[in-house]
């Protein structure tokens, strides 16, 4: 079985502050609401805090949790209402079907494979020197800190992952009129447009809504981890059923344990079954 949980948290206590403000510390703090050892299962969790004043922890689980350390520390115990609800993932599996559309949400880590780093801090430098000839380094994790460069990740992968995201429902500018870009929608070129097809942007039905920068030192006296994240808003159109299941039981790109990577689903008005 699959669950999806979705937990209030109130940002006013002192728990909770540590735990908004810290990956590692939630991703602790997930980790003990299944039973079993801290490898039995891999957890995929996103905090959603669109409100500050009302976050809502999201996490997907392979066996069912209990989130009460969670409510009693970090949320209002003993107030009215569903503090954790906890749900059979079962039900949306069934829906995934080929061309069936969504609307979805994802904050992942969008990153590059680069061997020569621009800028390379000490430890990459130190990385670099130490190579040679026969032993080269391996290839560095970057992260695409731009809202252009990590929409352009996102939009390159989406087939791999068993999905395509569609062309915007919007009428094209009119003549000589270029309004101003939305943070991440492909805005059309500034410049004399390229009469080469390829070379033309086509708008998508999905954006940006949030772009973050996380930092924290492991064990507070580990090495420092640092990453960038993007949440990404829009509609999806299912192309490949087994492997869009296999992403959304699995996640999509690195830092799952510090809350990237789940794709979370809501009907379409309209659709079948909304």
């Amino acid at each position: 079985m699959t669950y999806l949980s979705r937990i209030r948290i109130n940002p006013l206590r002192a728990e909770s502050r540590r735990l908004l403000s810290n990956p590692r510390a939630l991703h602790g703090a997930v980790m003990g609401g299944v039973p079993g050892a801290a490898d039995a299962e891999r957890l995929l969790w996103r905090l959603d805090a669109d409100d500050p004043h009302r976050p809502h922890l999201f996490v997907l689980t392979r066996s069912k949790p209990d989130w009460t350390h969670i409510v009693e520390q970090a949320g209002w115990p003993d107030a009215d209402g569903e503090h954790a609800a906890v749900r059979d993932y079962a039900p949306l599996l069934d829906q995934i079907a080929t061309g069936r559309e969504f609307a979805f949400r994802l904050t992942a880590n969008p990153v590059q494979n680069s061997a020569a780093p621009v800028k390379p801090t000490a430890t990459q430098r130190s990385r670099l020197d130490a190579s040679t000839e026969d032993q080269r380094v391996r290839g560095f994790r970057l992260a695409h800190r731009t809202a252009a460069a990590q929409l352009d990740w996102f939009l390159k992968r989406t087939e791999r992952w068993g999905f395509t995201v569609p062309e915007a429902r919007t009428d094209p500018p009119a003549t000589g009129f270029l309004p101003p870009p939305v943070v991440g929608f492909l805005a059309p070129p500034a410049a004399e447009p390229d009469p080469r097809p390829e070379a033309s942007a086509t708008a998508r039905e999905v954006r940006i809504t949030d772009r973050n920068r996380h930092s924290f030192v492991k064990n507070g006296r580990g090495p420092r981890v640092t990453f960038h994240t993007a949440t990404f808003e829009g509609r999806l159109r299912v192309a490949d059923p087994d492997v869009f299941t296999a992403r959304l039981l699995g996640g999509i790109g690195p830092s799952k344990a510090y809350g990237c990577g789940l794709l979370t689903l809501a009907p379409l008005p309209g659709s079948l079954g909304s």
